[in-house]
């Protein structure tokens, strides 16, 4: 027959197994409780994607061929109408010249307008209005000069700055 006594220990061992089972339990549970929280934190996200080298290269040089006719469509836009602005500034230049010339040769009467505006003399309607009209005209045309000599100098630093990034 069996002993009571070893039926006892027996009791009394498996009872202190499940003390130690429910206590290792308890202690999974108290480290495994934030696990959620902590899988977000841990959870690596992608924020680009590396690529080789040739598939770089590939896509680089599709885009070159892709965009490459237009620049140089561009660029060959850009050429042509600084070349019009060159030939415009040369034109106003000329007929600014032109101007001065005629002014330098007025006839008679407008010279006498000339000197007397010069000496600070009082004119007559006619005279002082056709002086103030070539006044005028003489401002707007120094003042159109100006502003194409400095658009021509914009377009050209635009263009060297397009030709250097190319």
């Amino acid at each position: 027959m069996t002993n009571p006594s070893s039926y006892a220990e027996c009791v009394t061992s498996l009872r202190t197994s499940l003390s130690f089972l429910e206590s290792s339990v308890a202690t999974l549970g108290h480290g495994v409780e934030d696990l959620p929280r902590l899988s977000s934190v841990l959870k690596t996200v992608r924020h680009y994607e590396l690529i080789p080298q040739p598939t770089l290269a590939a896509a680089e040089s599709s885009l070159r061929d892709e965009i490459g006719p237009f620049v140089a469509l561009l660029l060959d836009r850009a050429d042509k109408h600084l070349e019009r602005q060159a030939r415009r500034i040369e034109t106003l230049k000329a007929r600014a010249d032109l101007n001065a010339g005629r002014l330098s040769h007025l006839p008679d009467d407008l010279s006498e307008t000339k000197s007397a505006v010069k000496k600070g003399k009082a004119l007559d309607g006619g005279a002082a209005l056709r002086a103030k009209v070539v006044r005028q005209r003489k401002e707007a045309l120094k003042y159109g000069v100006e502003r194409l000599e400095l658009e021509v100098l914009q377009r050209e630093r635009e263009l060297r700055v397009r030709v250097g990034e190319v």
